[in-house]
């Protein structure tokens, strides 16, 4: 197999366009038969095939994946979700082309053992987090509609703000209850307060309300035209911001450079003995996830999920984080790519592969085939494996 594969890039690199052609022409003919174009780009000859680019007639739109940088976004026809695969999830539309979120597949069967365990408790969370995104989706499509008839899209205080009291709350009007304390006080009283901060649990429903219940039955939830006032109101999405750098302080994670990425803060080592110590937290971080993705800030979502992935897969530090982080964090970003990505991520960290469940079948298999591929590396204007110099 390793001549032939000799053979196949030396003919290439004497005849690039000819063999080009060749290839692009063979993947185009056999990629609508995704099991049998699997089983052909197993080979180890072949395995660079899934990277060529269909030729231009067969591909949707007006712009190339290069032009538009797509293929990052795993948006090709091999990333198409496929109902019977083992581990398609029926309330997960990460990897379906559609447009919305809700779906009527077939159920797929699926292998037993801890797959079977790991995959029942993600259809279960999953069935959660996609509530959370079909309802906010909702709310957002109405809010940009009624921005787009409205001349201008910042609104003074509305008079009916006594029916508001989430927003009322953030304008600094009212304190939360049954606490009784005003939204700058949060900000300026408990920060660093951390023994106060875990273990009062009235606080959080009214730092990061929600359009569902919790476990404070004097916090209120979240209506949909105060959803559209509080994304509104400049003075309620910087308290929002300050929410979560409270949070975050408490976690022991910053901001980086004043960016959405985030860091280890310099207290984390302490902070994440916590965090692992007090599994009620990944409760609490799924919501300010959620709220996030609801008031205005679906851009700090992502980079929040792959800090928490990064310190569970990677580097093995809060292991009692990783089973929240792969089953619900993921599934809070409203982002369809970035959910996406972060899947990508997970999946190239996760070990032991074989019990990895938060994705179709089919993308692992793509994946992992690609992580296979020979490094290339640049010579005589083609890229051939390094077997050649040996």
């Amino acid at each position: 197999m390793g001549s032939a594969l000799n053979l196949c890039l030396r003919i290439r690199r004497k005849m690039p366009g000819f063999v080009d052609l060749v290839f692009t022409l063979f993947r185009w003919l056999f990629n609508g038969v995704n099991p049998l174009w699997r089983w052909v780009t197993s080979f180890p000859g072949v395995r660079f095939l899934p990277r060529l680019p269909l030729p231009w007639w067969t591909r949707s739109g007006s712009a190339s994946d290069e032009e538009t940088g797509t293929e990052d976004d795993f948006t090709g026809d091999e990333y198409k979700a496929d109902q019977a695969d083992e581990f398609y999830c029926e309330y997960d539309s990460s990897w379906e082309t559609e447009p919305g979120e809700s779906s009527q597949p077939k159920r797929a069967r699926y292998s037993g053992g801890l797959r079977n365990n790991n995959f029942s408790r993600f259809q279960n969370a999953a069935r959660d987090m996609q509530k959370y995104r079909n309802a906010t989706n909702v709310i957002l499509q109405e809010y940009r509609t009624a921005t787009e008839l409205n001349s201008t899209t910042k609104s003074e205080e509305p008079q009916e703000l006594h029916t508001m009291p989430n927003l009322s709350f953030y304008l600094g009007k009212t304190p939360s209850l049954p606490d009784g304390v005003y939204i700058k006080d949060f900000h300026h009283s408990w920060k660093g307060k951390y023994n106060q901060l875990e273990r009062v649990h009235t606080f959080i429903q009214w730092l990061f309300p929600l359009q569902e219940p919790g476990m404070n039955y004097e916090a209120k939830i979240l209506t949909r035209k105060e959803i559209e006032e509080f994304r509104r109101s400049d003075v309620a999405k910087e308290n929002l911001l300050e929410s979560y750098k409270l949070m975050l302080d408490f976690y022991g994670i910053a901001f980086k450079d004043g960016t959405a990425e985030l860091i280890r803060a310099d207290n984390w080592m302490e902070r994440f003995e916590n965090l692992n110590r007090h599994t009620h937290n990944n409760l609490r971080i799924t919501r300010i996830l959620k709220c996030l993705g609801t008031l205005g800030y679906p851009h700090y979502q992502a980079p929040l999920v792959r800090f928490f992935l990064e310190e569970t897969l990677v580097n093995k530090e809060l292991p009692n984080v990783k089973e929240s982080a792969l089953n619900y964090f993921v599934f809070a970003v409203l982002d369809k790519r970035e959910r996406r990505k972060l899947l990508h991520f997970a999946y190239e960290h996760y070990e032991p592969k074989s019990q990895f469940v938060w994705c179709p079948k089919k993308i692992q298999d793509v994946w992992s085939a690609r992580s296979e591929e020979p490094k290339m590396t640049e010579r005589d204007g083609w890229t051939e494996t390094s077997v050649l110099n040996k």
